[in-house]
């Protein structure tokens, strides 16, 4: 009798310790956002498709990967005092530096855990976010930059030659984008709401030196749906992944361009997210053995965060599998048209996809 082999299995990152990050109820980021979806997930049907992670904190030679000494010991410091600010919209409190050692730890365990093929794919539903923090500095709630270190990990640590990172947030991921912009193996791909905060990701910013063209931006006006992301996603960021031909995708999994956030004005619904996640699992089995990690950004309605992580789950541990070039031949032809030839004309010069 032939061994029937069982497909590795989905995972899923929490810890009820990133709840203990306390940046006051009335602060979007609150530890309500991850209640939601735990409770979502408590509730719901603990399928064998998904495996639990417990995560680890980071040691403080991995967030040197990509966060200054002497930045890592003022976030360290905030462990003191029960309650202080990094920023004028990033407060913390004395487990804020704990969790967001857990937060990259989280990562780092996904994407080990996937680059070693123990799981399939993964989300890390951690708290603080980190899209925004830079190398020496806190905004944007974000404390450690979580993808940028998961990124560098992969590539120093694991072995990975090149590593694509796609950010889906409504925010640019300032903080991302500066960190590789001078490295020729990350290609950091971000659609965002613009103008917004910020303020940063026009097309024009495509990286510096030998990082020119590896940095892509899709500035978006408020109002792209569904069908737009399918489309743009589609058109724009498969061909480019295919050419570049990462080892890992790493993803910023913001879940603010739902159309009930109140930080946000676009209009994606949980079947937009389960096609762009769907489009990012193909690329990957084309690309690099389907190793994709998805990483917890933003999304501030916390009814709309449940329903839109219950749908990634479910794509990525391949429940539903969502027809996303059906959704995006459904788009509307000016939208995508103008951003397409926008970030082609920027970017021709880079790569022989937009070359024509």
């Amino acid at each position: 009798m032939a061994t029937v082999v069982k497909p590795a299995p989905t995972g899923i990152v929490l810890d009820d310790h990133y709840l203990e990050h306390d940046t006051g109820v009335h602060h979007p980021e609150n530890a309500g956002r991850l209640q939601a979806v735990y409770a979502m997930l408590a509730n719901g049907d603990h399928r064998p498709q998904y495996r639990f992670l417990s995560p680890r904190p980071c040691s403080a030679d991995e967030l040197a990967l990509v966060h200054a000494p002497g930045y890592i010991e003022k976030v360290a410091a905030t462990a003191r005092r029960s309650f202080t600010s990094l920023g004028a919209d990033t407060p913390v409190c004395a487990h804020s530096y704990q969790a967001a050692r857990l937060a990259v730890g989280g990562t780092l365990q996904a994407v080990r855990e996937v680059w070693t093929g123990r799981l399939a794919n993964a989300l890390a539903l951690v708290r603080p976010p980190g899209h925004h923090a830079e190398a020496a500095r806190a905004m944007g709630f974000c404390l450690f930059n979580n993808v940028a270190v998961g990124a560098q990990f992969a590539r120093q640590v694991l072995g990975a030659r090149r590593v694509l990172i796609v950010d889906w947030d409504v925010h640019h991921g300032n903080g991302t984008q500066h960190a590789f912009e001078w490295d020729p193996h990350v290609l950091f791909f971000s659609s965002h709401q613009h103008p917004h905060y910020p303020g940063t990701g026009v097309y024009t910013e495509t990286g510096i030196g030998p990082g020119e063209g590896y940095t892509v931006n899709l500035p978006l006006s408020r109002g792209h749906g569904d069908r737009e992301f399918a489309a743009l996603y589609w058109r724009l960021l498969q061909p480019l992944a295919l050419e570049f031909d990462p080892d890992l995708i790493l993803v910023s999994a913001g879940f603010d361009i739902h159309a009930r956030d109140p930080l946000g004005r676009m209009h994606v619904t949980p079947t937009g997210f389960a096609a762009l996640t769907r489009l990012l699992m193909d690329i990957a089995q084309r690309c690099c053995g389907g190793r994709l990690v998805l990483v917890l950004e933003g999304g501030y309605c916390h009814e709309a965060l449940q329903e839109s992580i219950r749908a990634v789950l479910a794509e990525l541990s391949d429940q539903s599998q969502t027809d996303y070039q059906a959704l995006a031949k459904q788009a509307d032809p000016r939208r995508v048209d103008y951003v397409f030839h926008r970030c082609a004309m920027v970017h021709r010069r880079f790569w022989n996809c937009f070359a024509c």
